[in-house]
């Protein structure tokens, strides 16, 4: 037996781990930590009808009971697990992991160095205008989405949201097209690039993959992305009992019906159905595999870049490749870490800055005025005086022609987790995982361009049953980047708009708050590799970051 003494490679490892971990943290404790700012709802109403609520014990319809909320307010105050434990709630669920914000990270800056723009106040046209748009989306929940482009409902949707400058979604020369409704990416085209070409559904969530085995040897688990969802145009709480059963935290007994046959994901209610229970980065990690089946190249800053018509291979390259760093095992453990990280930073604004309500809530302001009458002499919750009906009128009167209730109907008998809206737990872990798989693989390739893609058929059947061509003229403007940005609104948009539970600057939002947090991580990991590098990457802003360890 012989000792192995250091060689230069392997000398004072952890006095320079040491050195890594205090650089690091020294670097991200002087950053400022920005002021937390939020839409002054929860002041603005005494009886606290413009504030998340929900599970806590309730009054009446949009009103809590102001004991149990002090319960909870006391809580989020101390930060005491024996004041949590003591939060008076009004059924059996229990709320969903208010704690968690409060958890550290060590390896990012801090949850309170991150920030968001106040969410829009009930009073506000924005708040209307995304109430709107959730109205829209519940009546289209069961039409495909192939379907839109000549679906009278989507064309009313359109027109109605192209009427409303608050409206903050992607137009075509100032208008909402069928085609363009809830979709990501800004009324200037400047965020979220590449999007809005092609079929609604990103090509991440319908191409065929393998989990494990070699894409050449074609072996491996195979993954074809069918999934199971629910029964067409069965929608809950629409009985203003139910729905108070639902915001006390009771079962109501109703129960979904699950379709016997996968389908690939065409229509709002699959990708809700998609969103309800899914582990939260398992999109992305599937967008991992079907880059690796499809031998996307890596970003070309990647250390073991294996060369391009336009850049040479890296030295590194010549003699290795890449595995537990720059390989897959590095990708798919950050995939799954990196999803942790961003949901206790969305969690602290969750919990401890916002508590923004649900559109379920903003549903139940809308009945609680409409259904105002001598009969009702329940009092009006203070924050349904300020909802602007002008805008809403529209489509709430089309939503109540069809479901014959004043409320918002939602996909799902629990309507939405016990958690604030504000911004998105979905989109937060969209944006920081969508951010690594742009550090690691080159966003700008064009989809057709992939080296493994032997089948171009890209757009799904109105039914779900198969996969078609894609023929429209944009086929060819597709990239990584953009299919990207689809799949970061697909899961959030899908666990949000067409799911009925969350607004749309719920989720845009929360895909920039996500995309800081990777940033933040990448950028201390990057001092951890021995292989030295400088990536650049687009940001969802269509600005570059750049993480360098040289």
């Amino acid at each position: 037996m012989a000792v192995i003494t250091g060689t230069p490679s392997t000398s004072n490892r952890v006095a320079r781990s040491f050195a890594i971990r205090l650089a690091n943290a020294g670097h991200d404790a002087f950053l400022p930590e920005p002021q937390q700012i939020d839409n002054e709802d929860e002041a603005r109403y005494t009886d606290k009808s413009g504030t998340y609520t929900k599970g806590i014990k309730q009054d009446s319809i949009g009103i809590v009971n102001l004991h149990a909320y002090q319960t909870f307010k006391t809580a989020l105050s101390t930060g005491n697990p024996v004041d949590f434990a003591a939060i008076e709630l009004g059924g059996i669920k229990t709320l969903n992991g208010p704690q968690g914000g409060l958890a550290f990270n060590l390896d990012t800056l801090d949850n309170a160095q991150f920030t968001v723009p106040p969410a829009p106040p009930v009073s506000s046209d924005e708040y209307a205008t995304e109430l709107v748009e959730m109205y829209w989306a519940s009546l289209l929940r069961d039409v495909p989405f192939t379907d839109y482009k000549d679906n009278q409902i989507a064309k009313d949707a359109a027109a109605n949201l192209s009427s409303l400058q608050s409206y903050k979604g992607p137009r075509d020369n100032g208008q909402v097209t069928p085609q363009l409704l809830f979709r990501g990416g800004s009324a200037d085209g400047k965020s979220f690039a590449g999007e809005n070409f092609g079929p609604y559904i990103s090509q991440f969530l319908i191409k065929d993959t393998s989990l494990g085995g070699d894409a050449d040897e074609k072996s491996g688990l195979p993954i074809v992305q069918k999934y199971k969802t629910f029964e067409a145009y069965h929608d809950f709480m629409l009985d203003p009992d139910k729905f108070q059963q639902v915001q006390n935290g009771n079962d109501t007994g109703d129960k979904l019906n699950v379709l016997k046959d996968p389908l690939f994901l065409h229509d709002g209610r699959g990708l809700a159905a998609l969103t309800h229970k899914d582990v939260l980065y398992q999109e992305f990690l599937m967008a991992f595999l079907v880059l690796n089946s499809l031998k996307a190249p890596f970003n070309p800053g990647h250390p073991y870049f294996p060369g391009s018509p336009t850049v040479p291979k890296t030295p590194t390259a010549i003699t290795q490749n890449g595995f537990n760093s720059f390989g897959g095992p590095d990708i798919s453990a950050i995939i799954a870490y990196v999803a942790r990280q961003a949901l206790n930073a969305v969690w602290y604004q969750k919990w401890f800055i916002h508590l923004r309500h649900r559109p379920e809530a903003g549903g139940g302001l809308v009945y609680a005025k409409k259904s105002q009458n001598d009969k009702n002499p329940k009092p009006l919750p203070q924050a349904a005086g300020d909802l602007n009906f002008s805008i809403l009128d529209k489509a709430v009167n089309a939503s109540f022609a069809k479901n014959k209730s004043y409320l918002l109907s939602q996909p799902f008998p629990e309507g939405s987790p016990n958690h604030p809206a504000y911004p998105t737990g979905h989109g937060t872990a969209a944006g920081a995982c969508i951010t690594v798989l742009k550090f690691f693989f080159d966003g700008d390739l064009h989809w057709l361009d992939l080296p493994g893609l032997n089948n171009p058929k890209i757009e799904y059947s109105r039914d779900g049953s198969n996969l078609l061509e894609y023929n429209e003229s944009d086929a060819d403007k597709l990239t990584i980047n953009g299919e990207l940005h689809k799949l970061a609104h697909n899961v959030t948009f899908g666990h949000g708009i067409h799911g009925g539970i969350h607004w749309r600057s719920d989720s845009d939002t929360s895909i920039q708050i996500g995309e800081a947090v990777a940033l933040s991580f990448l950028k201390n990991l990057a001092h951890t590799y021995n292989e030295k590098f400088t990536v650049h990457l687009t940001k969802v802003d269509g600005s570059t970051a750049t993480i360098s360890n040289q």
